[in-house]
This record gives C-alpha cells, structure tokens and sequence, in this order.
C-alpha cells in the first residue's frame, strides 16, 4: 500500500539530515508541495546528508524532484550527498538526474544566404529522391525478371485486385472530372472564338487538347492522389506494424509481393481510364457545344474526325504508362520508407502524393517537348 512522501530534518554533527519517507512517486498526493517544501527547509544549509533508507518506493518523477533539492543545494555552493539509498533507487537518482536545459543560442545569417542555402539542400533533397528512385526502380526490374523465370510466384490474385481498385472503383470519380472539363473547355473555347467567327473550331481545340494532354493529366493526377496514396499508407501501415519484415523472415520478397502487383496493376489500370476520360471529356465537350453552339452531333463527330488523327489518340495513351510507372515508384517507395510513428506515416504520404503529382507534370512536359521535337 502506498504511503504519502514524508520528510524529517535534523541537525547532526554540523551538518543537515534530511530523512526521506513514503513513497516518493508521481501517483501520490501532494508531491511537489512536499518536494518545494523539501527545498525551503534545505534552502540555508551549506552541509546536507539526504538519507533514503526510510523511502518505500520511487519512479523516475520522485527521483527528479528529489535531486533538484540535491541540485539547489550544489548551485548554492554546498554540499549534499546520499546515504543509505537502495540499488535501484540509487539508479534512479542518477539516470534521472536534475539538469536545466539552455535554447541553443539562434544564429542569425544573411536573408540571402539563407534562401540561398534552402534552395541548394531542396535541389540536394531532390537529387537524392532521384537516385533513390532509380535504384528503386531497378530493384522492382530484377523482380519483374525473376517473376518472367518464376511466374508461379506471381501474386495474379493481388494483381486482379488491384486493377479492379485503381481502375473500375476509380472509374466514376475520374470519369465525372474529364466530363465536366470537357464541358468547361468546350463552353470557353465557344465563347472565345464566337468573337472572330470561328466557333466550329472549339470542336477542334476539344479533341486536341483533351486526347494530347488535359485527358491524360488529370487522370493521372487523380489516380496519384487516390490510388497513390492508398498504396503509400497500405504499405506504411505495413512498415509500422512489422508486416514486412516478417515477410522477409518467411523468406519472402517484399518487392516481390508487394510492389510489382501494385505497379503492374496500374500500367493497366491507367491506360484504360486514359481512354475512358478522353471519351467522357469528348461527350462533355459534344454536350456544351450542341447546347450553347448549336453545333449537333453529326457536325461534331464530322468535325471532330478531320481535326483529329491516329497520332492524336495515341499521344495520351502513350505517355500513360510512363506516368502510370512512377506514380507505383514514387508512392511503393514512399511507403516503404514509413518509420515507426503515425506522424511518419502521414508525412511519407503527403510526400508520395506532392512528389507524385510534381512527377506526372514533368513527365508530360518531357513528352510534349519530345513528340513537338518528332513532330508527331
């Protein structure tokens, strides 16, 4: 049963004897009134001799507060000592000794020097993220080689369940945002091209920008969004949890089991919901400029056809699996690097979804620069 910290003091020989009592824990009433208490009668004294021999228990709150006593007496210039105190709480004096912590003294530098300094350790940051990714992405090659020699140690079921998952589950979401884009494109490139008298030219601008670039980059936006960062938190949640490592001791590949059934999964997922979003954003785009235009279906799908050709489909479709792969890379990589803690977790998967979303636009600059530089 616990008892109240009680102290007596006495004077011996000269010197102060302070005898400690009860239970000097952190669950006990009325401690730090006890503990200053402790300290005011000790305040004068320039020799004391703190005897422990009466404690009953102690934890790490009780050892402090009884060496800050100790530690006063010390800054004043006496003496103070211990006696008679158990193994185990004299570990507990020490370990969990008395100490004042200073602020580290702020260094002020020059403004410029320190944008200067953040902009050269993000490019560094950067540049690491990318050699990290490339020896990711060669690790997630040699498995893929292994699986063609292996194939039976493919996860086909996983790899099912995540196409259904990043595709057909993503299908209404993505859909819906092309279809309104198209509409949004068609009505302003109406509205703009209606002051020079050219507005069946809207049905062109429709097919060029939706099936070249705006179908594919939304959709790969969206995808690293919702299905990126699901892949990120999957595994991170993994990570925490051990799941991996006990992976690894079964004698099983992670990257194997985990990384290319997912990676796999949306090099087919995104290609299909690339084609799908191009013929909602053309269905939205032949809505708006039948109602607002007055341009019909015939005329719209005649029109559309001269204006576009084969090359024009296939530059999204094209650039989708690139954007597909490192959007798996970015995010599996993200993932796997979650440390033990929920504040990890949720910093690696805002990193995986930023780094991801950064990625698919510089991908899809390269191509646009690539196909102008081909023309293509």
């Amino acid at each position: 049963m616990s008892a109240e910290p009680t102290f007596e003091v006495r004077t011996v020989e000269g010197a102060l004897h302070v005898a400690l009592g009860g239970a000097w824990k952190l669950g006990e009433p009325a401690i730090e009134r006890h503990a200053a208490d402790l300290a005011s009668k000790t305040a004068g004294a320039t020799r004391v001799v703190l005897d422990l021999a009466d404690v009953r228990a102690m934890d790490t709150a009780g050892a402090w507060l009884i060496d800050r006593c100790r530690a006063g007496i010390v800054a004043r210039g006496g003496d103070a000592s211990y006696r008679r105190a158990r193994q185990e709480h004299a570990i507990l004096l020490k370990e969990a000794a008395w100490r004042t912590f200073e602020a580290p003294a702020r260094v002020r530098g020059s403004a410029v020097i320190n944008v200067l300094a953040d902009i050269g350790e993000g490019v560094s940051g950067a540049l690491r993220d990318l050699a990290s990714g490339i020896g990711f992405l060669g690790e997630v090659v040699a498995a893929v080689v292994r699986l063609l020699f292996h194939p039976l140690r493919f996860r086909f079921t996983s790899f099912v369940y995540h196409v259904e998952s990043f595709g057909f589950r993503s299908l209404p979401i993505i859909a819906l945002i092309n279809f309104l884009v198209g509409c949004i494109v068609a009505q302003q490139g109406l509205f703009q091209l209606k002051r020079f008298g050219a507005s069946t030219f809207a049905v062109d601008l429709i097919g060029i920008l939706v099936l070249r670039e705006l179908a594919v980059l939304l959709t790969s936006i969206m995808v690293a969004g919702r299905s990126g960062s699901a892949i990120t938190a999957e595994l991170g949640s993994m990570k925490m949890r051990e799941e991996i490592d006990a992976l690894r001791v079964m004698g099983l590949d992670p990257i194997e089991v985990l990384v290319v059934p997912r990676l796999l999964a949306l090099l087919v997922a995104l290609p299909l919901l690339t084609f799908l979003s191009d013929m909602a954003a053309i269905f939205g785009g032949l809505i708006v400029t039948w109602i607002y235009g007055g341009i019909g279906p015939e005329i719209f799908m005649s029109r559309l056809k001269d204006a576009i050709a084969l090359n024009t489909f296939l530059v999204g479709l094209i650039k989708a699996p690139f954007m597909a792969l490192v959007i798996a890379v970015v995010s599996t990589l993200e993932g796997l690097a979650v440390e033990g803690s929920a504040e990890s977790l949720g910093r690696q998967v805002t990193a995986s979804v930023v780094k991801s979303i950064f990625m698919v636009i510089i991908v899809d600059g390269l191509f646009a620069m690539f196909f102008a530089a081909i023309d293509y």
